[in-house]
């Protein structure tokens, strides 16, 4: 049972953390509101299991041990993070023509495989709590069970926030702030 504590506690604290996913959330709640924002949430916790699963069966000694691959990945990550950044930025009020699209349950899920906190949660979730029973599984299903409220406080707080920048030209200063955090987000990788 203390294993269990101490992953959720971990989990939770990873998890509800600012980083990219939650600067994303945040600005797809203020944007779409908890409705439009669940397959963003649901395709975070689906793309997060699937790389704790694949790292825990093997895959993170493959992925550590090319620094080659590694480094596209990060140039890979950083380049989409950059063209969420830039849509997000450009983001128009809910019923106008040039509104971009929410980010997709997919596209949220592939987005995990290059976020480099993704990585770093990941690696050292299985690293200090892997031994937990049931393992990659468990590791799993707690970051699920943990990362809904937490992906869902960011979401929400954005709805809340949308209510204050209802204001189109408001609106578009809080997704310029949003596109500048998020591309901030990624300094430590930069670093």
């Amino acid at each position: 049972m203390d294993a269990l504590i101490g992953l959720a506690a971990f989990a939770a604290v990873t998890t509800v953390t600012p980083g990219p996913n939650n600067t994303m959330l945040m600005a797809t709640g203020a944007n779409r509101g908890l409705r439009g924002s669940w397959p963003h949430m649901g395709g975070i916790m689906l793309g997060f299991a699937v790389m704790v699963l694949a790292l825990g069966a093997g895959l993170a000694p493959a992925v550590e041990g090319r620094p080659g691959l590694r480094a596209a990945m990060q140039a890979a990550g950083l380049a989409y993070v950059a063209w969420l950044a830039w849509r997000i930025a450009r983001a128009a009020p809910p019923g106008q023509a040039r509104a971009a699209r929410p980010v997709t349950l997919w596209q949220a899920a592939a987005f995990q495989w290059v976020n480099p906190k993704a990585w770093a949660m990941v690696l050292a979730a299985l690293a200090t709590h892997g031994a937990v029973p049931g393992g990659p599984v468990t590791v799993a299903l707690v970051f699920a069970a943990i990362g809904l409220p937490c992906h869902l406080l960011w979401v929400l707080a954005g709805a809340r926030i949308a209510r204050l920048i209802a204001d189109p030209a408001r609106l578009r200063l809080f997704n310029g702030a949003m596109a500048v955090l998020l591309v901030g987000s990624m300094l430590p990788v930069l670093l």
